[in-house]
Formats: structure tokens, sequence, C-alpha cells
């Protein structure tokens, strides 16, 4: 496939999605009608306040949940035909996930908790050692890879958190608050990383409430109430 072709090919294709939760016998609709395409190499921020429905659209996209409503394609896989085995599958293998609270397991170094994921997939060893050091080399973390997360500060816990998604070279990065739990400082030397990674080639999705944060993206979605009521910029 040529870069144009892949440019132009989706990586991400939702129609109408739409999704809610019984509460008390009653369905609660939390998205409505949301319709996006996001394409390789894109930098994306959605965007919205406390009960908009950006997490349970991140969820969504992250294949750890399924909409009631609706289709998504992601890389022109219909998710919702997928089994349990296959979605964990995907997740391990096109999706890389940065979590506001870094979900690191505290009894292993950097390293080791970069490596693991690579481990689920089956990698050889010589392969995944490669790929976790070469991560942490991107992140700045070549000196600190043996390290326990107890002995880094929080922003070299988020750098091992972002290294974890990128070793095994997913095609989408989703970041859910990545600065939420950095002090600013912190948190802008964490956005540049973003950047740079992005301008690598990984097409990134964050999740916030910051708008600040969110500015520093190519592409705003702007949540409300379930559903989309900005779409600006292109990555593209």
């Amino acid at each position: 496939m040529t870069i144009t072709a892949r440019l132009q090919q989706p990586l991400i294709q939702v129609e109408n999605l739409g999704h809610g939760y019984w509460m008390a016998g009653e369905m609660v609709p939390v998205l409505r009608n949301i319709s996006l395409n996001i394409y390789h190499g894109e930098f994306v921020a959605i965007i919205g306040p406390s009960g908009s429905g950006k997490t349970t659209l991140m969820n969504m996209l992250g294949c750890l949940d399924i909409a009631n409503e609706g289709s998504y394609r992601l890389d022109g896989l219909d998710i919702r035909k997928l089994s349990d085995n296959k979605l964990a599958q995907i997740r391990n293998e096109k999706i890389g996930f940065i979590f506001q609270q870094y979900n690191l397991l505290p009894k292993l170094s950097a390293f080791e908790n970069v490596e693991l994921p690579l481990i689920y997939r089956n990698m050889a060893h010589k392969e995944r050692k490669r790929a976790a050091e070469n991560s942490l080399r991107m992140v700045g973390l070549a000196d600190r890879m043996h390290n326990r997360p107890s002995a880094l500060s929080g922003g070299q816990q988020q750098r091992v958190a972002i290294a974890r998604a990128i070793a095994g070279d997913p095609p989408m990065l989703l970041a859910d608050e990545p600065t939420g739990a950095l002090d600013s400082k912190t948190g802008a030397e964490v956005m540049i990383k973003m950047q740079e990674l992005n301008q690598l080639g990984h097409t990134i999705i964050i999740i916030t409430h910051d708008l600040t944060i969110a500015e520093q993206a190519k592409r705003i979605i702007r949540i409300m109430d379930g559903e989309i009521v900005e779409d600006r910029g292109s990555g593209i």
C-alpha cells in the first residue's frame, strides 16, 4: 500500500455509535450518534467535561467495551463481530494504552513493565528485549530501565508507560489524561514527547478535559452530553 493510500484509508471508522447503561431498570444514554474517521498519523484530542461521554468513547475506541448501536472498524476490522479473545489480541497488537495513573506493576523494573505486553504477544526473547530497550531509550530512560517505579519520579513513570505503549509499534496510541497526575512542567515534557512520537508517524488520540492540552493536538473533537459538538483541524 502506498503512503497516499494508507492516509486515505481511515484507521478508525465510527458510524452512528450509540451506547448507554441500565440504571434502576431504565436505559441511560451516554453516547448518541457518534460518527467520525481518524486517519493514520493524526494527532487528535477528544475533549469534554466530566460526564460528557468522552471516557465511554475512549473505552469503545480502545476495544474495552462494545457499543449498543452503530459500527466501529479499527484498521478495517469490524470490532462488533470479534470474540473476546480476538479483542484482547487487538488491544495487545493494535493499541498502545497510556493511563493517567501509569498502571505500572510495582515489583517489576521499568524494563520488565515495558517487556510484559510483548511476552503476552509471544514475541521472541531477543526481539522483545531489543524492542523494550529501544522504546525506553526513545523516551530518555536508558539509564533508568532497571529501576522499579518507586525509584522513579512521576514524569519518569509516565515515560515508562509511554515506552510500554510504543514498544510493540501499534498503529494507535490512546492516552487517557496523560498529564493529569503530573505538575505543569512535567506535563509539558510529556506532551513534547507525544508530539515527537506523532512526528515519527504514530497515530495519537488523547482524552482530556484540559483545553490547554487539547490545543497541542492537530485536531480537536469536542464531546458534550454524549454527542460531538465540534470537530476542527486535521493531522493529515
